[in-house]
Parts: structure tokens; C-alpha cells; sequence
């Protein structure tokens, strides 16, 4: 017989395990209900959970970041990035889609293989309807879409539509066609046009630089993209953001030296040149002789980088920058120059012409037989002959030292993809004949950045500058070429040029004393100098008690009768110079129109 702490003990034992059994018991149905749910759910009802996955996807993203600005040296934007829409199509998607759409309705309709055949040919005509819509919103060829889906139906990507108004996208998600996506990416604008094309370049649909000033900065340019988490629905487009995972950063703003408004001064004028002389082609540069600035450079022809159409090389290729010409007799001064700074010429020395000069078995010849003629009349009257003399005075490696120093032979190193460098005969292989040429622009090849830069040497009181396309103070690189009183006594010599006996009495600014030289150089041809061609050159600066400005004028195959640079290119400086020296508020410095200007603006 038991005793009492027996029988309790027994007693509780006996509970615990009936409590066990129900604990066990309830776990195993719960599991069994859990077992038995997923089973019907992934296996007799997968659609549902698929339908639901299709709401809620978790997707990583790509933020487009914005490209920099670039502007000119006033704050005026010359090219931004504007948001725009692209459409594109998921022809698989489509076509995987409306198969899941066909299974889906003839389940939850019950529908007989008639009327399902029937549903079928009612939505096929609604989808028609809306394809031919979208068609008809993106402007785009009847049935392009249509055939993109039936015939690439394999296919995943395709754009239909690039670089869009967003308002135009929205309209085109509206109709809601499965396998239809928009994207945010940027557009590039430009809205000095063709006036500032050159320069500028353009980019292509992915907004990268292609041309120009947007493909040199590309990596100053091009901002670095971010990226964020977000859901998308059953059609894939974002309905939340979750997190930004890596903020875009923008690219950077640049800013050029250029001065739109004179900008667009020298491309009105120049065009207006071109169109007057019937010219191949043109190309005007403006630098600012203090610190070697390019205030404007444009060319002609030029294209509109907003429609990019048709493009081709040679018209959208920055000639100032690129091509290269022979200079002719705007460089005599710089010979002159550097004659009179090494001491093989005198000031007051006066040279004797007959209007020939045979050199060897060749000859260099002038217009006219000018006599006894002194410095200052060998650059007026722009002669040949005075010049070579000059020129074979001087030792080949000094004259060819003083080219170099002018940066003739290499790049003005602004930056530019495809700057040209130009190229001359190396010194040791000069002949007599060789240097004479060479005296007056034959046998060197020059850019039109190049020819104006030299001409800084003389503007600025013998110091070269280096040229720049970016916004600066004051230039580092600057260089002493020719001492400030031979640059002062050359820049005397060429205000001459301008009188009414000079060749250039075109290139005169009312109010402005004006010292340059013209060029008129025949092309050479595949046989030699023989065909009539010509470059019309001018090269100047003013105000010529103090240089502001440097302005170079090179016309190409002016066709229209006249083809000397002074009757051609000074016309064109003329106008630029003016202009530009408003622009600026250059004081004139013209003594007979100083004190009538004076007494006009003391009365305003």
C-alpha cells in the first residue's frame, strides 16, 4: 500500500504528461495547417503568390547624375543639360505577359475555347488601337512597334523613342502596354546655336561629349551617377522610393574666357564677309593682348548643334583652331622685328628694290619696283623683296629661334582635341631661298589661333602670351620675345598700313588708332602655286597707343572678284574691332576724335 507522498507524486506525474500530449498535439496541427497552406499555395495556387511578387519587387536603380554646365565669361550659359524621357520595349516581357493575361482570364471567367477565341480577337484589336496610339504620340512610323513586338518578340531591349518631353512620356504610360518603360536621362542644350558651335562641340544621346570643348572637359564635365532602392508594380514602374544608396554627383561648371557678345559680333561679321566675297570657308579670332584670353573665335560654315543633322567633319571642325594656312606678309612684321632686336637692322636704314631679287636660280618678286624704301615702307607697301633682305641678314638658327619663341611649329596648348600645331622646315636644312620665303609667310604652316597669339609679341610690348580658352586674371606663362621698344616701333610701323596709300584702309576704327597687316597668299595645289586660289588675311591690333585687343581674319578662296586681304579680311576687322572695343569701353585714344567724343559724352 502506498503511502501519501506516493500517491501526490504519481498524481502529478500524471498531469505533466497530459499536458505534454496537448502542447505536442496542438504543434503538430499547427504545422500540418502550415504544411498543408504552402502546399496549396505553391502548388495548386502559384498564380497567387506570383501575382502578389509582380506587385512588390525591390529593384536597385541608377540616378543619373547632371552634367556641368558650361558658360561664358558673363555668366551666360553656351551649353546645358536639361531632364528629358526615352521610351523603350521588353518585346519577351510583351509577349510573356499577354500569354499569363490569356491564361488568367479563361480561368477566372471559365470561358469556352469560342469565347476565348472571341476575347482574343477583341483584345488584340484594343492593343492594336493602343500601339498605333503610342505610335502616332512618338511621331513614329505606322506599325513599328507592332512589328518590334511579333518579330523580335525574343528580344529585351529596344528604344523607340530618345530624348522626349516628359509630358509626351506620361501620355505614353497611360495607355498602359505591357512591356512599355520610360527613363529619366538628359538632354544637352545649347542656346547660343550655331554662333558659339564650334567651340562648344556637342554630345551624343548618352550625353557624352563628342566634339569641341564638351568631349575636351568630358571628365570635368561628366558628373559620377548615384543609385537608389525602390519598388516597382506589376508593370515595372517605381511606385516608392526606399533608400538612396549613393547620392549623383553633378559635373562641373566651366567657364570660358569667351565673351558671347563679341562672340556673336565676329560670327555676324564674318559671316556677312563669306557671303559678300563668296568665300570657301572663314575663321576670325579675338584675343585679349593683356593676358592672352580668347574673347571670341568663330568659323564659317557653321551647323547647329541642337539638330545635329547631317553632319559632317568638315562642318563641324573648329578651322580657327585646327587648320592650317600659309601666313603670306603677316608675318613681316614679326620679321622685322626680330631684326631690329638682334641688330642686323637699323631703324632709319633704307633698303634699295628694283622689284626683283634673285636669289641662286630663283627669284623673289614684288608687285611693283618701289625704289629705296625705308623699314616703315617695306611693311605699308608689304614688300617681298625688302623683306628677304632682311631676312638673309639674319643667321638661319637666330631667325628660326625667333619663330619658335612666337610659338610657330607647335600648339598653343589650350586644350582643344585636335589643336593644330602647325609645321616649318627644320633650320639646318634652309636654303637662301628657304629663309627669304619664309620672310614673308611661305614654307609655314599656322593656325589662325597661332598668328594672332604671335601678334600679342607686338600688342604687348614684346611680351607673347600664352592663349587661353578658360576665364583667368593674369597669364603665368607670359614671355619676353622682343624688347617693349622694338614691339613700340613695329606697332608705329604698321599703324602706316592702315593710311589711305597702305594696304589695309579698310581696316580703319573711327576714333581708334589701328596698327596690322594684311596677307594675300595663294594656295598651293597638287601642281604647286599655279592655281588661282587664295587666303585674304588680316591681322591687327588697337588701340595702337595700347593694345585692348588682337583681331585675326583669314578668308579661304574668296570667289567673288576681290581676293586681297585688304579689301577681303580688313573690312571684316574693321567691324569686330569696333564692336568689341564698345563692348569693352575701350577708350579711343585717336587724338582729331578724342575731344569731339569727349564733348559728346560730357553732354550726355
Amino acid at each position: 500500500m502506498l503511502d501519501f507522498h506516493d500517491r501526490r507524486k504519481t498524481s502529478r506525474t500524471a498531469d505533466f504528461s497530459g499536458r505534454r500530449k496537448f502542447v505536442a498535439g496542438f504543434m503538430l496541427t499547427c504545422m500540418l495547417v502550415l504544411i498543408g497552406r504552402a502546399v496549396h499555395l505553391q502548388v495548386f495556387n502559384k498564380q497567387f503568390l506570383k501575382e502578389q511578387g509582380d506587385l512588390r519587387q525591390v529593384d536597385e536603380i541608377t540616378v543619373s547624375a547632371y552634367r556641368g554646365m558650361i558658360k561664358d565669361r558673363n555668366g551666360e550659359p553656351l551649353a546645358i543639360s536639361t531632364p528629358v524621357q526615352s521610351v523603350w520595349v521588353n518585346p519577351r516581357e510583351h509577349r510573356l505577359a499577354e500569354q499569363d493575361l490569356s491564361k488568367k482570364i479563361k480561368k477566372q471567367q471559365k470561358l469556352s475555347d469560342s469565347e476565348m477565341t472571341e476575347w482574343l480577337k477583341q483584345h488584340k484589336a484594343e492593343e492594336k488601337e493602343q500601339i498605333r496610339q503610342m505610335e502616332k504620340l512618338l511621331r513614329l512610323p505606322e506599325g513599328k512597334v507592332a512589328k518590334l513586338f511579333s518579330e523580335d518578340s525574343n528580344r529585351q531591349f529596344a528604344y523607340v523613342a530618345r530624348m522626349i518631353n516628359p509630358g509626351l512620356a506620361e501620355q505614353v504610360k497611360a495607355l498602359k502596354l505591357s512591356g512599355v518603360y520610360c527613363e529619366r536621362e538628359f538632354k544637352r542644350f545649347y542656346p547660343a546655336g550655331a554662333v558659339s558651335a564650334h567651340l562648344i562641340g556637342f554630345t551624343n544621346l548618352e550625353d557624352i561629349g563628342q566634339e569641341g570643348l564638351e568631349l575636351g572637359y568630358e571628365k570635368y564635365l561628366q558628373g559620377t551617377p548615384g543609385s537608389k532602392r525602390v519598388i516597382r508594380d506589376g508593370q515595372r514602374s517605381i511606385i516608392d522610393d526606399i533608400e538612396n544608396i549613393k547620392e549623383p554627383i553633378d559635373g562641373k561648371t566651366l567657364t570660358l574666357s569667351i565673351d558671347q557678345r563679341i562672340q556673336y559680333l565676329a560670327y555676324r561679321e564674318l559671316q556677312i564677309g563669306v557671303n559678300a566675297h563668296q568665300a570657301k570657308s572663314a575663321s576670325l579670332v579675338v584675343l585679349d593682348a593683356k593676358n592672352g584670353e580668347i574673347l571670341a573665335a568663330v568659323n564659317q560654315p557653321s551647323f547647329n548643334p541642337n539638330t545635329k543633322k547631317s553632319l559632317q567633319e568638315s562642318t563641324y571642325r573648329n578651322r580657327a583652331l585646327t587648320d592650317l594656312f600659309e601666313p603670306g606678309s603677316t608675318v613681316k612684321p614679326l620679321v622685322v622685328a626680330a631684326a631690329l632686336d638682334g641688330g642686323y637692322v637699323r631703324p632709319n636704314e633704307m633698303f634699295e628694290t628694283d622689284g626683283t631679287l634673285h636669289i641662286g636660280r630663283r627669284v623673289v618678286r614684288d608687285v611693283h619696283n618701289y625704289g629705296t624704301m625705308s623699314l616703315m615702307q617695306v611693311l605699308k607697301k608689304s614688300s617681298n623683296v625688302a623683306v628677304s633682305q632682311i631676312a638673309l641678314r639674319m643667321p638661319p638658327e637666330y631667325f628660326s629661334g625667333v619663330y619658335k619663341k612666337l610659338g610657330f611649329g607647335r600648339t598653343a596648348a589650350v586644350g582643344f582635341p585636335g589643336e593644330a600645331g602647325g609645321s616649318m622646315l627644320d633650320y639646318h636644312k634652309w636654303k637662301s631661298f628657304d629663309q627669304a620665303v619664309l620672310s614673308f609667310g611661305y614654307g609655314l604652316n599656322v593656325s589662325t589661333l597661332q598668328l594672332a597669339r604671335a601678334y600679342t609679341a607686338l600688342a604687348d610690348d614684346g611680351i607673347l602670351h600664352s592663349v587661353s580658352l578658360l576665364k583667368r586674371d593674369e597669364d603665368s606663362d607670359a614671355r619676353r620675345v622682343f624688347s617693349a621698344k622694338t614691339a613700340r616701333s613695329v606697332r608705329e610701323m604698321l599703324e602706316n598700313v592702315i593710311m589711305k596709300d597702305g594696304t589695309a584702309y579698310e581696316a580703319r576704327v573711327d576714333g581708334y588708332r589701328v596698327a596690322g597687316k594684311t596677307g594675300t597668299v595663294k594656295k598651293a595645289g597638287a601642281h604647286g602655286y599655279k592655281e588661282k586660289k587664295y587666303y585674304a588675311v588680316f591681322a591687327g591690333m588697337a588701340p595702337a597707343s595700347d593694345p585692348r585687343l588682337v583681331v585675326v581674319v583669314m578668308m579661304d578662296e574668296p570667289s567673288a572678284g576681290q581676293y586681297y586681304g585688304g579689301l577681303v579680311s580688313a573690312p571684316v576687322f574693321s567691324k569686330v574691332m569696333a564692336g568689341a572695343l564698345r563692348v569693352l569701353g575701350v577708350a579711343p585714344d585717336q587724338e582729331d576724335t578724342m575731344p569731339v567724343l569727349l564733348t559728346q559724352k560730357t553732354a550726355e
